[in-house]
């Protein structure tokens, strides 16, 4: 099959060729062309200026690690402690599938540069908190942002990366990703020893600046075809979901730490998450413009690769987002030292990254290497699950390059495994989707782990320390420089809470790794695209500017004989490019 113009219209792509409402297809060149060498720097100063995005996010997530300790101390509140991360994460799991849905429409530049706006208010309010509770507040709107900045860089390289050639991308923003890991808690450490940790914050107003002129000046993406009809947004369902993912936070927030299981809030906090879920699910199947569309589960990779980002996601911010802490508290070191000793991880992710990324990008295979990265997070948890109080710290950071090298194998090849499941137009919607559920995973993580760590650590300490010791009743300031300076009793007593409290929760964690391996088991390994495939607007065809014919199979090597100009015809319909000699592809 091939698209044929009628009299007088753009011509039809040649196969292998992006399809965009009126401009004319671009020109094979010879290698070594001025427009091929034109088109690689356009790529590499795109992919520089995504990266700078994805820095300003990232390095938010792990910046605070190392400076918590000191800023729940100083600001009295460490029973908040846990709503400092859940906070940003919440935030940023509810606009994730907003953006993703709204970038496909109205395209990815406008919704960035809005989400680094916002990112950079929410870090000036965190900056001039004077309270935990203004600190929160600042948390939050800096999480408002922070979903878009993850989101729109992995959907910004879609638009212009075949699938095939995008791992070696993803691995190097996975890389990104680790870099800034070791960098956050460093810098956080740095900042809370030197000029304080409100700097932790300040920081990210510069490299907002910088993020923000990149969009503005190296992200030259496709522009989006627009529709003639006004595109009604799913404000309802945007409503219920915020409304099913909060409530769903506050009980693995609450329960069992202010509030128990059994409680009337708690009961009621989960019958809310369950009839708004119940609710958002119905309006989607109805909206014009679901936010999430339901049709995304009929794909068999999306639903198992979307299982074990959840997983992944409780296992992984369950299990590093204290240990910076624990790392202070247990061992002594400072807050620049315990951001040193997370390198190993953050080392082992990012090689493990690239390296994938590379092998996937040559081979063209994924299925194996997201499975076996599950299984080995799954040892690194059982490991890290047997640390005790005297443990030597390079043995803790072994244990921690191996939960690296896991995950390291997993996360990026998810979202390539989403992408290359989808068309174009959906490809935001669908990577949105896979990271909202990894991100309510994460907040679940976060949440449930903080509740329950905190709760056993205010056990044992006072159960440790008596009313009338002195001790006990201080135990919401602690911080790791009162802790050293403590008797040796003391403190020894104190860091042996602490220990009980945390390292046995990852041991629980190692079942969720066993889900994730086993269900991407399922996952149907589909050939990589080797092109991008930018879409025909629908009102082209209407407006007689391409129509199917029947073409000479001895025109292309490869075409197909068989194959049905009905279902070509169809294609284009519903508004899909179909490249000469080739089936319409998905």
């Amino acid at each position: 099959m091939t698209t044929t113009p009628r009299a007088g219209s753009t011509p039809a792509p040649t196969r292998g060729a992006t399809t965009t409402r009126g401009t004319a297809p671009a020109q094979p060149s010879s290698p070594g062309a001025p427009a091929a060498s034109q088109k690689d720097r356009g790529i590499v100063l795109l992919f520089l200026g995504l990266m700078v995005t994805m820095l300003l996010a990232s390095l938010n997530q792990t910046v605070l690690s190392s400076a918590l300790p000191t800023i729940v101390g100083e600001l009295d509140g460490v029973e908040h402690m846990s709503w400092v991360i859940t906070a940003f994460i919440l935030a940023s799991t509810i606009t994730m599938p907003i953006y993703g849905k709204v970038s496909d429409v109205l395209g990815r530049k406008p919704l960035l540069l809005t989400a680094i706006l916002l990112f950079m208010a929410g870090s000036v309010i965190g900056a001039l908190a004077g309270d935990m509770n203004l600190l929160i507040v600042g948390r939050t709107v800096q999480g408002l942002g922070g979903g878009g900045l993850m989101i729109l860089s992995q959907a910004a390289i879609a638009d212009v990366i075949p699938a095939r050639e995008r791992g070696k991308y993803m691995g190097i923003m996975g890389a990104v990703f680790a870099v800034s890991s070791v960098a956050g808690p460093l810098l956080g450490g740095w900042f809370t020893e030197g000029p304080g940790w409100r700097w932790v914050f300040w920081i990210n107003i510069p490299l907002g600046v910088v993020a923000a002129l990149a969009a503005i000046f190296l992200l030259h993406l496709p522009k989006k075809a627009r529709s003639a009809e006004r595109v009604r947004h799913d404000y309802l369902g945007m409503a219920l979901m915020a409304v099913a993912t909060t409530a769903l936070v506050l009980v693995g927030t609450w329960g069992g730490s202010q509030y128990e299981w059994g409680s009337a809030t708690i009961l009621g906090l989960i019958a809310l998450a369950v009839v708004a879920a119940v609710a958002f699910v119905l309006v989607e199947k109805r909206a014009d413009e679901p936010i999430i569309p339901l049709h995304l589960f009929a794909d068999r990779n999306f639903t198992v690769t979307t299982i074990a980002a959840l997983a992944t996601g409780i296992a992984m911010f369950g299990a590093i987002g204290y240990m910076p802490t624990y790392l202070q508290m247990a061992t002594g070191a400072s807050a620049t030292a315990a951001g040193l000793l997370m390198i190993p991880m953050m080392g082992s992710l990012l090689v493990t990254s690239v390296i994938t990324g590379q092998m996937v990008s040559r081979t063209g295979k994924y299925k194996v290497t997201p499975i076996v990265g599950s299984l080995v997070l799954g040892v690194g948890l059982a490991l890290l699950s047997t640390v005790e109080a005297d443990t030597a710290t390079p043995m803790i950071c072994v244990f921690l390059a191996v939960i690296g090298i896991g995950l390291g194998g997993s996360m990026q090849i998810l979202t390539l495994i989403v992408q290359n499941s989808f068309p174009l137009r959906e490809v935001g919607t669908a990577t949105a989707a896979n990271n909202y559920f990894r991100q309510v995973g994460a907040t679940l993580g976060s949440a449930v782990v903080g509740s329950v760590f905190i709760a056993r650590l205010t056990n044992l300490l006072a159960e440790k320390f008596p009313q009338g010791t002195g001790s006990a009743g201080g135990t919401g300031s602690l911080t790791p420089d009162l802790v050293q300076s403590l008797p040796d009793g003391v403190r020894a007593l104190v860091i042996e809470s602490y220990n009980e409290a945390l390292v046995p929760l990852f041991l629980y964690m190692v079942p969720l790794a066993i889900i994730a391996a086993i269900a991407l088991c399922f996952v149907h390994e589909k050939p990589l695209a080797t092109s991008v495939e930018h879409e025909i607007a629908a009102e082209a065809l209407a407006e007689g500017q391409l129509l199917v014919t029947d073409a000479d199979p001895d025109a292309d090597p490869d075409a197909d004989p068989d194959a049905d100009p009905d279902e070509a015809s169809d294609a284009v319909g519903r508004g899909e490019s179909v490249s000469a000699g080739a089936r319409p592809e998905r």
